[in-house]
């Protein structure tokens, strides 16, 4: 089976949390400092149910990263603005096991399609670590395309840190500008 995404639900709690804690040093060179209580079932179900309630609202879209059917990452579309903007901030990991398969690869283009297809959106965001090659690599091979720079834009580890900004619009007639992934499930006029 390979990898896909679906909406987060609170019986994911459980699982989600395992696979965080266990990539908990893994994942901090590219994370805000967490406490540990972020990293109990308890404090994940809180947040999970937040997102589900902003995610009823049209304000998020939170995901898990399947493989198999096991939770291997998580991806969250956020900030969606309507109106004149039609936006969304993209963000995502994947555990260190499912690294370097293509499972963030495939989720984003998944992603993509859940952006434009279903929240109807007209962009994406993602913004990254000027070190984090591979997760610029992921975004340019589903068509984003850097567009600037975000001085000491996040708290990362511990420090403010500059950003890669990268961006994906759809066009007037909901095809992607870029060149489609393939197999990437996506707007109408771009390839399946």
């Amino acid at each position: 089976m390979s990898a896909t995404i679906r909406l987060l639900s609170v019986e994911d709690v459980e699982e989600a949390t395992t696979l965080l804690q266990q990539n908990r040093d893994f994942l901090a060179p590219w994370e805000p400092i967490r406490d540990d209580d972020y990293f109990r079932a308890e404090k994940q179900l809180e947040l999970a149910r937040r997102s589900l309630d902003e995610y009823a609202q049209g304000r998020t879209y939170p995901a898990v990263i399947l493989d198999g059917g096991a939770i291997v990452g998580r991806l969250t579309l956020s900030g969606i603005t309507r109106g004149a903007f039609q936006s969304a901030a993209m963000g995502y990991w994947v555990s260190e096991r499912a690294n370097g398969r293509g499972i963030a690869t495939r989720a984003v283009s998944e992603a993509v399609g859940v952006a434009f297809d279903e929240l109807g959106l007209h962009r994406i965001q993602a913004e990254t670590l000027f070190s984090n090659t591979a997760s610029q690599r992921v975004l340019a091979k589903n068509g984003f395309r850097p567009y600037g720079v975000a001085p000491e834009y996040l708290r990362i580890d511990g420090r403010w840190r500059d950003h890669l900004l990268f961006q994906l619009i759809a066009d007037d007639d909901g095809a992607a500008c870029a060149e489609p992934t393939p197999g990437r499930r996506g707007p109408p006029g771009r390839a399946a």
